[in-house]
């Protein structure tokens, strides 16, 4: 459906639901003779029609402008969303590629005070029982062992897939393995590979992706 076609089938999908909430409010809840019980399922009615404003809503993007309203805020003329307020909801095509938002980065140069006045987004999403985690901040100040250091802008991207786990910024890529009955507390090590025994390596089922030149490509490891 192009463009035209979709924002004509919303505007008659939108009509009918503003009528249909109209009726609603005008014929039930503002009725003084009908009981509680009534007015309750009415509202409940009402209630689920609003949710369905909240995903019409999604679709709209705002084609044909904004209008003022009477209490001096600005709305779509095509969905009555008020500009500038967020989503509560995402819309995601159930085939095809899904696209949530736009890619953050760091924005500043100021240190907040705390994480969450320099926090810009920081998001999950369980997709298909993968855990994909967005955290992007600027930096802050922060206070480690009772020193006040700041923590440095960073986008970090974190997946979590049974019990492996990936973390991507922009420095480092760290991978990690999970094991259940590794106990806490144990001492952890880490070496680049040539500072580590032969027959240690051995141990280690990794593969090195290289060129020609020896520069490095990437990675697989066995589970």
């Amino acid at each position: 459906m192009h463009k035209g076609q979709a924002k004509k089938e919303l505007k008659r999908q939108l009509n009918a639901l503003f009528k249909s909430m109209d009726f609603v409010s005008k014929n039930f809840l503002n009725n003084e003779k009908i009981s509680k019980r009534k007015l309750q399922v009415y509202f409940n009615i009402y209630q689920q029609l609003g949710l369905a404003w909240e995903y019409l809503g999604l679709q709209c993007s705002h084609w044909d402008g904004y209008k003022r309203t009477r209490d001096k805020k600005v709305a779509c003329k095509i969905c009555g969303k008020i500009r500038g307020t967020d989503d509560f909801y995402i819309l995601l095509s159930k085939k095809g590629p899904k696209k949530m938002g736009m890619k953050a980065k760091p924005n500043s140069k100021k240190t907040f005070e705390t994480k969450k006045d320099a926090e810009i987004i920081n998001d999950t999403i369980d997709f298909y029982g993968a855990l994909v985690n967005v955290d992007v901040h600027n930096s802050y100040k922060s206070s480690v062992l009772g020193q006040g250091i700041s923590i440095a802008a960073e986008r970090i991207v974190n997946v979590k897939e049974e019990n492996v786990e990936c973390s991507i910024d922009q420095r480092l890529i760290h991978v990690r393995l999970r094991y259940k009955d590794r106990k806490p507390g144990k001492k952890k090590y880490g070496g680049f590979p040539w500072e580590i025994k032969r027959k240690h390596l051995e141990h280690f089922p990794v593969i090195f992706d290289f060129d020609e030149k020896y520069r490095f490509l990437g990675l697989t490891i066995l589970k």
